[in-house]
C-alpha cells in the first residue's frame, strides 16, 4: 500500500468531526491533516498542506448557509487538480447541482448519515482525488421517484432498465459493478449504456467525459418549486 491521502477536513459539529477523523485513521487510506469548524480556517489549511483531498460538511460557519458549496467552488480556481467531498445531511439536487455544475471532476456528493460506511467514504474519495465524480445513490432515487411529477425533460425517453442503469453510473459504479448490482451481463449494460449516451445526444460526447455527462443530465430534470 502506498502513502495515505492527505486531507483536510471541515465539520462544524464537534462528535462528528471527531467520529470522521477517527474512521479514516482506522483506515489506513487517509491521514487527516487539519479539521476545521469552518470555511475560513478550510482555506487556510488547504493552503497550509495543500492535501489531495478535501471533505466539507454543506453549512457550517460563518453563515450555516452553503459553505461547502463555496469551498468546492473556490478551491475549483485556486487549486483546479484537488479534490472536494462535500457532505449533506440534504438528498437535494439543487446542492448536488451546485457542487458539479461547475465542473464535475474531482467532486463528489454525499450524504451525512452514510459517511459511517467506510467503504463508501473511500470510494468517494479515491475517485475525487483521481479526477472523477462521486454522487450519492439515494439523491439519484429521490430524483428517479419525483420524474413522475415532471414533464419532458433531458432523461424521459429513457426505459426503466436505462434508468436504472443511469442511477448506477450516478454512483461511479463500473460496467461490471453494474451488471453485478443489476443481475445482468457485462454486454447488456454496455448495450444499455450506448442507448442511454444515443437518447441524451451524448454519442459524440469524448468518452471519458460521458458518463458524468449523462449523470448531470438526469440531476437537471429536478423539480422546481413555484
Amino acid at each position: 500500500m502506498g502513502e495515505p491521502l492527505r486531507a483536510v477536513l471541515a465539520e462544524d459539529n464537534l462528535l462528528v468531526r471527531q467520529g470522521l477523523c477517527s474512521l479514516l485513521a482506522l483506515s489506513g487510506v487517509v491521514d487527516v491533516l487539519a479539521a476545521c469548524s469552518s470555511l475560513p480556517e478550510l482555506l487556510e489549511a488547504v493552503e497550509t498542506h495543500d492535501p489531495d483531498v478535501v471533505l466539507t460538511d454543506i453549512r457550517m460557519p460563518p453563515g450555516y448557509s452553503d459553505e461547502g458549496i463555496q469551498a468546492a467552488r473556490l478551491l475549483r480556481q485556486s487549486h483546479p487538480h484537488l479534490g472536494v467531498v462535500v457532505i449533506s445531511q440534504y438528498a437535494d439536487a439543487s446542492y448536488a447541482m451546485a457542487v458539479l455544475g461547475d465542473g464535475s471532476n474531482g467532486r463528489a456528493y454525499i450524504l451525512k448519515d452514510r459517511v459511517h460506511d467506510l467503504d463508501r467514504l473511500l470510494r468517494a474519495i479515491r475517485a475525487v482525488v483521481a479526477g472523477d465524480s462521486f454522487v450519492d445513490e439515494e439523491v439519484v432515487d429521490a430524483l428517479v421517484r419525483s420524474r413522475t411529477r415532471l414533464g419532458e425533460g433531458p432523461t424521459d425517453t429513457l426505459t426503466d432498465r436505462e434508468r436504472e442503469v443511469l442511477a448506477e453510473i450516478a454512483t461511479g459504479a463500473s460496467n461490471a459493478a453494474i451488471a453485478e448490482a443489476l443481475g445482468v451481463s457485462y454486454h447488456a449494460v454496455e448495450k444499455h449504456i450506448n442507448s442511454i449516451f444515443a437518447k441524451l445526444g451524448l454519442s459524440e460526447a469524448r468518452a471519458v467525459n460521458r458518463r458524468v455527462q449523462a449523470v448531470l443530465l438526469h440531476l437537471q430534470t429536478e423539480p422546481r418549486e413555484d
